[in-house]
């Protein structure tokens, strides 16, 4: 994998209110709003190829930070479900990682991330995989790497994808974007997601980009569900 130097460490420390978003510790010793502990843990992840079985047609070559469990779990849940905004940094320094071990050799890189609908977005105070891509960019940069950060789609209202089945989940995703005037991509197209269950989601954001001549190389997120098999 690239390197891109040390994770932690360059990462100042964020005064956060509340214990560790990995394990809910109270600690003296927080970092990025995770106790030695937890980082440990993080640092320990390696990213891998990951694929859902079965994988809907158009999804890309995927690669996750490890599984949906354990500090990232519950730091993504943190992140995402409690207000703990500061964390988009800690995820978004890992997720580079990630871009980094999809692309292989450095070289120019445009960053698309799947995109909230309105609804999550004014729920979460904003765009959270947005605020993760930014700082994922700076890190590449920081590297080495030439990266923009494109926003080429929007997201419609479509159901909770939680009471569907893969079939649901995929005919739900097909009718969830739309296209919006954007520039060109530059270099390799790498989507970013946060959690990858059915790849249903990244598939159809996959045809969508295709259409538009961005074609994917890679899919990039944090966590793959535990059903689904790392290799």
């Amino acid at each position: 994998m690239p390197d891109l130097g040390g994770l932690w460490a360059d990462l100042t420390d964020l005064v956060l209110p509340a214990g560790c978003a990995g394990c809910a510790a109270r600690s003296p010793g927080l970092r990025q709003g995770f106790c030695p502990r937890c980082v440990a843990e993080l640092e320990s992840l390696r990213p891998t190829s990951t694929r859902p079985d079965p994988a809907p047609p158009d999804l890309p070559p995927c690669v996750a930070l490890g599984p949906y469990g354990g500090a990232l779990r519950e730091g993504l849940l943190a992140y995402k479900e409690r207000g703990r905004h500061g964390l988009a940094r800690p995820l978004g320094a890992l997720l580079a990682e990630v871009v980094a071990e999809a692309v292989g050799p450095p070289g120019p890189v445009t960053l698309v991330a799947v995109p909230d609908t309105a609804r999550a977005a004014r729920a979460r105070y904003g765009d959270h995989l947005e605020r993760m891509a930014r700082p994922a960019a700076a890190r590449l940069r920081a590297a080495g790497w030439p990266v923009r950060v494109l926003r080429p789609l929007r997201a419609l209202p479509r159901p909770d994808s939680v009471a569907l089945d893969s079939a649901g989940r995929a005919a739900a995703a097909d009718g969830a974007f739309r296209l919006r005037r954007t520039a060109p991509a530059a270099g390799t197209v790498v989507l970013l997601d946060d959690i990858v269950t059915t790849g249903a989601t990244l598939a159809a954001v996959s045809r969508m980009l295709h259409r538009a001549g961005m074609t994917p190389k890679a899919a990039a997120v944090l966590a793959a569900t535990q059903k689904r098999r790392l290799r």
